[in-house]
């Protein structure tokens, strides 16, 4: 699909300059971001439209406010964050759009950066709305997409928008993104592994039917694992079972089978007889779960038979941890498989918020190619979907 980048854009100087970016970032209760990830992603191309001269207009949401203005959820912090990271004074205005922000706007010189208020704080924004997208748009010329992160949603910001400000274009992340995705699903050096956790089946089975069909090795981990086994006829005790996907699940591995897909699943797992970080638990196979008893994490030959799995690989994909990481006694798996893939010689992509989180934790976030910023939006994309935020930059 023909999309412009920024830097294909001839003159942005004295330009207002609209950029998307995601600033959806954790704080804690006393407002301080605790992970800015995100914002220093979006560093090159804010800098880039800056250096170029543009009045620079950033719009993001953060959280769930519902529609509704809620100071809890203000992008202000995110605002802040970004001064200190531009070492330049960032304008939080007060709102999306009005006289107020009208004033910003056109006091704005060259270079200038100016933040709206949180996009959420309106219903036009999760509705598409395309008076909304005018008003937030707020005169820019050009319009720039750098939030890969929400480009799955068709919001005002997203998609709308691109119908309002008469020059379209993509940031420098969402360049990154695309071109490290189609390294691995279009154009991928193989043998292309797939790394697949999490806890559901469920939000992840168009993603499983699409990557059968172009991987070489199927790795499977996590709470999904269980209702794979339990489909090959194992007991697995309390383990999370979405026992509507086992035929579903069936179908998967013989189709798997009949392509010479290998499919890979746990062969023991840490067992607890509760989910608590205090629970009794111990190594088990995965023929002996005792009933009553669920697994929370993949076991030492689990860890060690993936990490063979990646040993020849090329290419590797993974979304998902492989077990209950956010705490102590069930973060060995996860953890293993971030250090089996950081050490891989493949070129290595992550995906999705936990698994990010996963690979900063256990310190190996530096040896991975790429770790994307969005969680729904690359799982779409190997589901083998245009993304609305994407399609919307077509240059026609």
């Amino acid at each position: 699909m023909p999309i412009r980048y920024i830097d294909q854009i001839k003159d942005l100087k004295g330009k207002r300059v609209f950029i998307r970016v995601d600033f959806n970032v954790p704080q804690d209760e006393k407002g301080n971001i605790t992970e800015d990830t995100r914002i220093v992603a979006a560093l090159p191309t804010i800098k880039y439209a800056m250096e170029q001269g543009a009045k620079v207009i950033l719009a993001s949401h953060l959280g769930r406010p519902k529609g509704e203005k809620n100071k809890k959820y203000s992008i202000a912090p995110a605002s802040k964050r970004l001064s200190q990271l531009l070492e330049k004074k960032v304008v939080q205005a007060p709102d999306c759009f009005g006289p107020e922000v009208d004033k910003l706007v056109n006091a704005m010189k060259p270079g200038d950066v100016l933040m709206l208020e949180n996009l959420r704080f309106y219903p036009g924004e999760e509705n598409n709305d395309k008076a909304f997208a005018k008003s937030i748009a707020n005169g820019a010329e050009i319009y720039v997409n750098d939030a890969f992160a929400v480009s799955h949603r068709a919001h005002a910001s997203v998609e709308a928008i691109t119908k309002v400000i008469p020059v379209v274009a993509a940031g420098f992340l969402m360049k990154n993104e695309m071109t490290f995705f189609d390294r691995a699903m279009h154009n991928p050096v193989h043998p292309l592994v797939a790394v697949l956790g999490g806890a559901k089946v469920s939000g992840k089975l168009e993603v499983l039917e699409t990557l059968v069909n172009k991987v070489d090795k199927i790795v499977i981990g996590g709470g999904m694992a269980f209702t794979f086994l339990k489909a090959m006829g194992y007991a697995v005790g309390k383990s999370l079972v979405e026992d509507e996907l086992i035929p579903t699940a069936k179908k998967i591995m013989d189709k798997a089978k009949k392509r010479g897909v290998t499919f890979y699943l746990p062969v023991d797992c840490v067992i607890a007889n509760s989910f608590d970080p205090k629970a009794t638990n111990f190594i088990a196979t995965v023929q002996e779960i005792p009933e009553g008893w669920m697994a929370l994490d993949i076991g030492p030959a689990s860890a060690a038979l993936f990490s063979a799995a990646l040993r020849d690989a090329k290419t590797v994909i993974w979304n998902g941890p492989m077990g209950v990481f956010e705490m102590d006694a069930f973060a060995r798996g996860t953890f293993s498989m971030a250090e089996s893939i950081a050490n891989s010689y493949a070129t290595t992509i992550i995906g999705g918020g936990d698994t990010d989180a996963a690979v900063h934790k256990a310190g190996v976030a530096d040896k991975v190619s790429y770790i994307s910023t969005g969680g729904g939006a690359f799982l779409e994309l190997l589901e083998g979907k245009v993304l609305p935020g994407v399609k919307a930059l077509n240059v026609k």
